[in-house]
């Protein structure tokens, strides 16, 4: 008996030692087998990758990163963005003095990737750093604590010469191992590299696979990809095959690591931008905020599984949606890339794009993103709208300007009102709090409110208050040389808070 019950007070007290919070019943007190629910709590840790922004020695690039104001729990933390470590070299193992210069370049690249580009030093207030040509690395980074929930950070790109000029705008991802791009290319006249960046300590493995219209292309060297640890590398969709394919989609797995990727588009006649990953596979699909005066929109689109899928094809606008003359529907062959041009479908009204299935109860999951431009001529620019997840409890985007800066909300099922609120500014500046109400299956275009005293670059940060469920884009345009440079960010939820399941004593897994 003495030996019975002493094991059963050291199993007690290694359960509350793991648990953390568990508690020993007095005797002839009742068990709690009540079951609790989850509990919503900030996210206590966050990492972010940007890509290398240019090749350009003229580029000039601003990075701008924010922590929403909010709840984000009680310890104190740091959100830092720092150069990743560039891929060495090796070729030249056996020649001594090639060695000893690629081991103090190394060793001095490692010092100065210890050095933050830009820090979070408080929630509700942007940090910007700037960099000019074509030496500006790519970041990876992480956020803790109180910096921790909604961090989000972007940069944006401006470059006035050349066939491929424009503004370029990517927000940082989260790290991941699966990504799809409709919209990439390996024609001629595009230039489309796929930057991976990889932010752990370890070296990552990916592969690329690209489908076109006929199916998957073919190719011998997009599998097995390695991305060194700390580093990024850029991969030339053309050179993976020996086809050159207009409108393809390209899907990026890893099979060992985490990276984030995204595709620098660059056009011989039509500027540059980037195209980040759709959202994932789903039957229905929104993909917000093409601005009213786009003079062309191109939709591409992928059915990923075994199954063809037809989709009905909606534009959500300013009033009411409706399905594009000649474009109600798609066909979309299974692992097979389909293309349509909408042509100038807004007609001078702001609007979004919504993919359902055609026979309801039949959803087929796809992924699709927007081709739009701007312009026509030598005047031309581009910019790439993914399908994206809605807004839900909270989203930011950072770098928005005193002017150029439009917000575009869409509520595709139930009308919705929302918060937006723009920071202070980098600088200084009061934030500003404003309202909105989307009705049912429109698009709302409008210029946010900046802040009072606005100095540098703000956040906006958007709340859905109730109603369904909202899309939303940030589009972002300045003009130059007689060029109407813009580029697009949706703003997926930030996923600032976790489920944490509530847990209870149970003192019977301590019974023989």
């Amino acid at each position: 008996m003495k030996s019975t019950h002493l094991s059963l007070i050291a199993g007690a007290a290694v359960l509350a030692a793991i648990t953390g919070f568990a508690t020993i019943t007095a005797p002839g007190a009742p068990a709690d087998t009540g079951t609790k629910s989850a509990t919503l709590l900030p996210v206590e840790r966050s990492s972010l990758v940007c890509p290398r922004p240019s090749d350009s020695d003229l580029a000039e690039t601003r990075y701008t990163a924010f922590t929403p104001a909010g709840e984000g729990g009680d310890a104190e933390g740091t959100a830092e963005l720092k150069p990743a470590l560039p891929v060495v070299d090796d070729e030249d193992e056996t020649d001594p003095k090639k060695v000893k210069k690629a081991e103090e370049a190394a060793k001095k690249a490692k010092e100065k990737a210890d050095k933050p580009v830009l820090a979070v030093k408080q929630p509700g207030t942007p940090v910007v750093a700037e960099a000019d040509g074509s030496d500006a690395p790519a970041l990876v980074g992480t956020a803790t604590g109180t910096l921790a929930p909604g961090w989000v950070a972007q940069q944006t790109t401006e470059v006035t010469v050349g066939g491929a000029r424009g503004l370029l705008g990517v927000t940082c991802t989260a790290p991941d191992t699966d990504f799809w791009f409709p919209g990439a290319s390996t024609a001629k006249s595009r230039q489309d590299y796929l930057h991976l960046t990889n932010p752990e300590d370890s070296a990552a493995v990916a592969d690329i696979e690209l489908y076109g219209p006929e199916g998957a292309l073919k190719s011998e060297v997009g599998d097995g990809i390695t991305v060194p640890a700390r580093s990024s590398v850029a991969v030339l969709l053309s050179t993976l095959t020996a086809e050159a394919v207009d409108q393809l989609t390209a899907h990026v797995t890893t099979r060992s690591g985490r990276i984030g990727a995204v595709v620098l588009s660059a056009d011989d006649q039509a500027g540059s931008d980037w195209i980040t990953a759709s959202d994932d596979p789903d039957g229905t699909l929104v993909l917000p905020g093409i601005p009213a005066d786009a003079t062309s929109v191109q939709l591409v689109a992928f059915a990923p599984g075994e199954d063809d899928a037809d989709v009905k094809i909606q534009l959500l606008g300013k009033n009411a949606a409706f399905s594009p003359a000649g474009n109600a529907t798609l066909h979309i062959k299974s692992s097979m890339t389909a293309a349509v041009d909408l042509k100038d479908v807004t007609r001078g009204e702001p609007g979004s794009l919504r993919l359902s299935p055609v026979q309801k109860g039949r959803p087929t999951p796809i992924v699709a993103a927007l081709r739009v431009v701007r312009g026509k001529g030598d005047k031309q620019e581009i910019a790439y709208i993914p399908a994206t997840a809605p807004v839900g409890a909270r989203a930011s985007v950072p770098d928005n300007r005193a002017e150029g800066s439009t917000l575009s909300l869409t509520a595709p099922g139930a009308a919705a009102e929302v918060k937006v609120t723009a920071s202070a500014g980098s600088g200084g500046g009061e934030p500003a709090v404003e309202t909105y109400t989307v009705k049912a299956g429109t698009t709302l275009a409008v210029t946010p409110k900046a802040p009072e005293g606005l100095k540098g670059a703000y956040a906006l940060t958007v709340e859905t208050t109730s109603g369904g469920p909202v899309h939303a884009s940030r589009t972002l345009a300045r003009t130059e040389g007689g060029v109407q440079m813009f580029t697009v960010q949706t703003l997926p939820d930030d996923r600032g808070t976790v489920e944490v399941p509530s847990a209870r004593q149970d003192l019977s897994v301590l019974d023989d």
